[in-house]
């Protein structure tokens, strides 16, 4: 599995993780033709080398002619919507801006909606968090850790005056992630720079265990006392027994006077804003009622959205939360040619066996209305498609 170990030696922002990517191997070009897809006119892309206290770094810029003073939540999901992106990106990016809008609407007591962005609202904002995206995507990344981000003092200047650092949005995107103090009285980590990383990442903690490949140095703006730069490390993981371990946030609750409507429709929110699996289960509960547990798991720093949404949309008065340790199979993502059209498949390696092909859900039922053909059938014929195309051992068995 192609992993990401992202070393913030000098904190995050938008340009220092375009700036690694590139200087990592992705190719300028590339990262251009992709962020064209946005149908943005109005920005450029310049890259150059150059020396942060004598290492060599990546700077990539975004030059703009943007003449938006501030955006709001569906202006900038707007962009994205009707963009060119792989969905994937789409639905990354999207959530990245409702979560930094959540972020400033808690800071200035306001709705998320009703939020106009200054400094993260502006077509650099939109290339950044697209760009890295969109990067991470080209260059294969499947698994990403982050280091624990720095974090310094001070004061920065910003639309609404003198802001006090650590950035109230910069920090509020960070919980449930870890955090060290800095002795430098800069601003480390953006909010760009957190809601990207806090979104991408699987895990946290030092550098594990690959077998190295590429390292990339993406430069910041100012000059500090030590190197002004994020580190990005790409290697093969080594799994544990082939297996993928990471530390997880599982929530409960307990519903027994709630609408299965309501359920149902808060079960599909719940995926839509992060959650990486919704349960329901059927319980028993006091004074003889039926009722039904949710259960959500969630990587640390989605719990407390996921959280407040059970609490303000359902009529739960608690939630259980626990850490949970998952192991999962190493997998990757194909795109199949198959008779019905391009359809995606996971692909994952059994440890001792053969490889499991999981067709995706929603391109297989598109195909099966379009075709007519049986779902069932359908997810036969591509698993048999895939396995011939990856030369992946399988039956020949007919579909029953």
């Amino acid at each position: 599995m192609k992993t990401a170990y992202f070393d913030l030696v000098s904190g995050a922002s938008g340009d220092m993780l375009l700036g690694a990517l590139v200087d990592a191997g992705l190719p300028i070009g590339q990262l251009e033709d992709e962020l064209r897809k946005l149908h943005l006119d109005d920005f450029r892309l310049s890259s150059e080398k150059v020396l942060k206290n004598c290492f060599s770094a990546t700077k990539v810029d975004v030059h703009v002619s943007d003449h938006a003073p501030e955006r709001y939540l569906a202006d900038l999901q707007k962009v994205v919507t009707e963009s060119h992106l792989s969905d994937s990106v789409k639905e990354k990016a999207n959530r990245i801006f409702h979560r930094i809008c959540e972020a400033e609407a808690a800071i200035h007591n306001s709705e998320v909606d009703k939020v106009h962005l200054h400094e993260v609202g502006g077509v650099d904002a939109i290339v950044d968090v697209c760009g890295v995206l969109a990067g991470l995507e080209a260059l294969g990344i499947e698994r990403v850790i982050v280091s624990p981000f720095p974090l310094g003092r001070g004061f920065v200047f910003g639309a609404h005056g003198e802001i006090p650092l650590p950035a109230p949005a910069a920090l509020s995107l960070l919980k449930g992630c870890p955090i060290v103090g800095s002795p430098l009285d800069k601003e480390l980590v953006t909010p760009t720079g957190a809601a990207i990383l806090s979104e991408v990442a699987d895990g946290y903690g030092p550098i594990p265990p690959i077998t190295l490949d590429s390292i990339g140095y993406g430069a910041g703006t100012a000059n500090f006392k030590y190197p002004n730069v994020l580190r990005l490390i790409l290697g093969e993981s080594e799994q544990r027994f082939g297996l993928i371990t990471e530390t997880l946030v599982q929530l409960e609750s307990n519903l027994d006077d709630e609408s299965p409507e309501i359920v149902g429709h808060v079960s599909r929110l719940l995926m839509d804003q992060g959650a990486l699996d919704v349960a329901l289960l059927p319980a028993q509960m006091k004074k003889d009622r039926p009722g039904v547990q949710i259960q959500i798991l969630a990587k640390p720093a989605h719990a407390d959205r996921l959280q407040d949404i059970l609490l303000s949309q359902t009529s739960t008065l608690g939630v259980r939360r626990s850490e949970v340790r998952r192991d999962s199979l190493p997998r990757r993502n194909e795109t199949i040619e198959t008779e019905h059209g391009p359809i995606r498949v996971k692909v994952a390696q059994v440890p001792g066996q053969a490889a499991k092909v999981i067709p995706e859900y929603e391109d297989c039922r598109a195909a099966a209305e379009k075709s007519g053909l049986p779902l069932g059938e359908l997810y036969y014929r591509v698993r048999h498609e895939a396995a011939h195309a990856l030369n992946l051992p399988h039956d020949h068995e007919p579909f029953l």
